[in-house]
């Protein structure tokens, strides 16, 4: 089998936007096909990340007004929802379209448009992807992140400024992106004095409610080789699920999707996890980089804390920069857009055209997840320059 590459990128600005979804996809979409020198006409598949865009806007259909939009018909489209890591579902689908022969050029474009709705109608579109068992208890994600954050602490006897310091690195990070929804520095104390979300998780270790979108092109190695001599190709993916009713897991602090997703992509790339350059992992709270950088064999279970007070995931010291970009923290969650904006950001520091956040990388990880682990997208990408 010819290996994937991809060959463009692009992200817009994070953030509260004015642009109703359809054209922040199509304002990704554009910068893609121009990133990676492709004509639409010549896209034959075209797939849309986006989760909810029927329940925020009332709009469905958005794969097929894309490809008008941007002038990709009459390509197949195809509009990819799995929760919160429909962007890692979306990198999977458009890897399978090019990796099984059936497209030699296919974009794929994620987006979600959020913040016209208020906090607690956005929570109440995203806490639908629970069991229905659990969502009419009115169990919301923030509430399965406080519990586990509480067991875990507990537990492996973390202190609780380990979180605390998760939300200050990923928020340094976000300075140095120009697209991310928030670009400043917050301490340890500011983490530590802010709101009680769900104990003990407070104000800032939560993402916030996003607008944006990102894309990605992909096509054969060999067709990748007409276009440019510097690309970067998927060496390994993979997808998993966890059981959908949290409180049925064996245990709590282990997301299953998260070590079956990354076994098979480590397998299929013939890599490890020190192999790894630099990660994208899901931090919608903070308690999901521990949990992800244990699931993946960067760390022990219950020693992920122990890497982050060392530095070990620092951008410019620690010997695996994680979360480069800022995060879904600080870079901003626009649910669809999510995932496809970690692969963005792991194809920029593999080409080197990742700026201030630049990294020593040839290989690099993202890890995108659906609820709280119900469904996860492993994805590692290698530079073929």
């Amino acid at each position: 089998m010819e290996r994937v590459a991809i060959i463009g990128a692009s992200m817009t600005k994070f953030g509260q936007r004015e642009e109703w979804v359809q054209e922040l996809l199509a304002e990704a979409g554009l910068e893609c096909l121009e990133d990676a020198g492709v004509d639409a006409e010549t896209v034959k598949h075209l797939y849309v990340s986006n989760m909810a865009s029927g329940e925020f806007e009332g709009q469905t259909g958005v794969m097929n007004g894309l490809a008008h939009d941007i002038g990709a018909v009459p390509a197949y489209t195809q509009r990819i929802d799995q929760t919160s890591s429909s962007g890692g579902a979306g990198i999977y689908a458009a890897w399978q379209s090019v990796a099984s022969g059936a497209s030699e050029m296919t974009l794929l474009v994620g987006g979600e448009k959020m913040t016209h709705r208020t906090t607690g109608e956005a929570t109440d579109v995203i806490a639908s992807l629970t069991h229905p068992v659990e969502y009419k208890t009115g169990v919301t994600l923030p509430s399965f992140a406080g519990m586990t954050a509480r067991h875990y602490l507990e537990r492996f006897d973390a202190p609780r400024e380990s979180l605390a310091k998760v939300a200050s690195k990923n928020h340094k990070n976000g300075v140095d992106n120009p697209h991310a929804q928030f670009q400043k520095e917050v301490d340890v104390d500011t983490v530590l004095e802010s709101p009680i979300v769900a104990d003990p998780l407070r104000l800032y270790d939560f993402c916030p409610i996003t607008d944006g979108s990102a894309a990605l092109m992909l096509c054969p190695e060999s067709v990748a080789q007409e276009y440019t001599d510097e690309y970067v190709v998927i060496s390994g993916i993979d997808g998993a699920t966890d059981t959908h009713v949290v409180h049925e897991r064996e245990d709590p602090t282990v997301m299953g999707g998260v070590v079956e997703s990354g076994e098979g992509a480590y397998e299929m790339s013939g890599r490890d996890p020190d192999d790894i350059d630099v990660a994208e992992l899901h931090d919608m709270f903070t308690i999901l980089e521990f949990l992800q950088m244990e699931g993946l064999g960067f760390a022990e279970q219950g020693e992920a804390w122990e890497l982050v007070e060392e530095g070990y995931t620092e951008r410019d010291t620690g010997e695996l920069p994680v979360n480069t970009s800022g995060g879904l923290k600080s870079k901003g969650h626009p649910l669809g857009a999510s995932g496809v904006a970690q692969g963005v950001e792991i194809y920029e520091q593999l080409m080197g055209e990742a700026g201030d956040r630049q990294v020593d990388a040839e290989v690099g990880l993202c890890c995108n997840v659906g609820g709280f682990g119900n469904c996860v997208i492993t994805t590692i990408m290698e530079a073929a320059r």
